[in-house]
């Protein structure tokens, strides 16, 4: 379901300094000032949690920040460098703002992050508990970054580790290596570091971060190839998942989790995962012992949309009680 832009204000030029920075400036009031700004429209309903909630890692993710006035600051590292993206909704229209390199980047893809690539049109609700919460949530929109990197290392982390040790290793990794992000973000966001930075990483900083060597490993093998890795945005996204699990370290589990958010993958479903087969099996058919098998069959009747499936089984809020701590998000492809 697409939406529109509205006319992008003119950029201004100081005289004695570059577009939209006046000269005199210090380099980080320059940066704050150096805002680009649109208006996006979408068609229909839009709730900014539930679309860019996914990308968030954790209540301190030094990337992301969702704000009491119901802002939504995001920071990346985008293919022109750094950028740092503001989005308000105001009733029927987002404000978009971005600051640094990557600012126009990110500004021509507000559409698809915000889901106009989405198709929520062509999902019809097989349960009384899906129907139910596509009624209760009609904003829910699938984002699509178009970035591989942001998603794949954060997901290696997850790999058979609690969320909230996932969460502490990339918060930490990325404040210590990362860079503070552009313009007037709120608290201490920052960048994450480019693959040459990650590949850098001594030894006993990922153990600092309660990183084991095998994740780390694969990490290091992620951000060797990262130029290959974030040409799959241009494919289909089984096609980037085969690319992807070429990877030794990079199974099902993490390549489904990466093009959910890269490609806004409708049908990609994460197998392997420690809860999500009973959440599905008990929601659908009472059977909180669900495996992988079990959930994919259950889901069979919304081939084409059974990530959506899922996100609203999860947000239907009829999950059975926890036998377990929370444990390992893992993947089971090539570990």
């Amino acid at each position: 379901m697409a939406g529109r832009f509205a006319p992008r204000p003119p950029r201004t030029t100081v005289p004695g300094g570059h577009a939209g920075v006046p000269a005199r400036l210090p380099r980080q009031a320059a940066a704050a000032g150096a805002g680009r700004e649109r208006t996006y429209v979408p068609e229909g309903p839009l709730d900014l949690g539930l679309v860019l909630g996914p990308l968030r890692r954790g209540p301190g993710d030094p990337t992301f920040r969702a704000m009491p006035d119901g802002a939504v600051w995001r920071v990346s590292r985008t293919p022109l460098g750094p950028g740092s993206l503001r989005v308000t909704a105001r009733g029927a229209a987002v404000r978009a703002e971005a600051w640094g390199p990557g600012a126009e980047w990110l500004l021509d893809r507000v559409p698809e992050l915000l889901g106009a690539a989405d198709d929520p049109e062509a999902f019809v609700p097989r349960h009384r508990v899906v129907a139910t919460a596509r009624h209760r949530r009609p904003g829910l929109r699938l984002t699509r970054t178009g970035l591989v990197l942001e998603s794949l290392i954060p997901s290696i982390l997850e790999q058979k580790v609690t969320t909230d040790e996932a969460y502490r290793a990339w918060r930490l990794l990325v404040r210590k290596f990362g860079e503070p992000a552009p313009g007037p973000v709120p608290g201490q966001m920052c960048v994450m570091p480019d693959a040459r930075t990650w590949a850098l990483i001594p030894s006993w900083e990922w153990h600092r971060a309660g990183v084991d060597d095998k994740r780390a490993s694969t990490i290091l093998r992620s951000v060797r190839v990262a130029a290959r890795l974030e040409q799959t945005v241009g494919m289909a996204p089984e096609e980037a998942r085969a690319r992807l699990e070429v990877v030794p370290g990079v199974g099902p589990w993490t390549s489904a989790e990466v093009v959910q958010r890269s490609h806004g993958a409708a049908d990609t479903v994460t197998v392997g995962d420690l809860h999500l087969p009973g959440i599905v099996g008990f929601a659908l058919a009472g059977d909180r012992d669900a495996d992988d098998a079990v959930m994919l069959s259950l889901l069979e009747p919304y081939a084409g949309q059974r990530h959506r499936a899922a996100r609203l089984i999860l947000l239907s809020g009829r999950v059975p009680g926890r036998r377990a701590p929370r444990m390992p998000r893992w993947d089971v492809g090539r570990l």
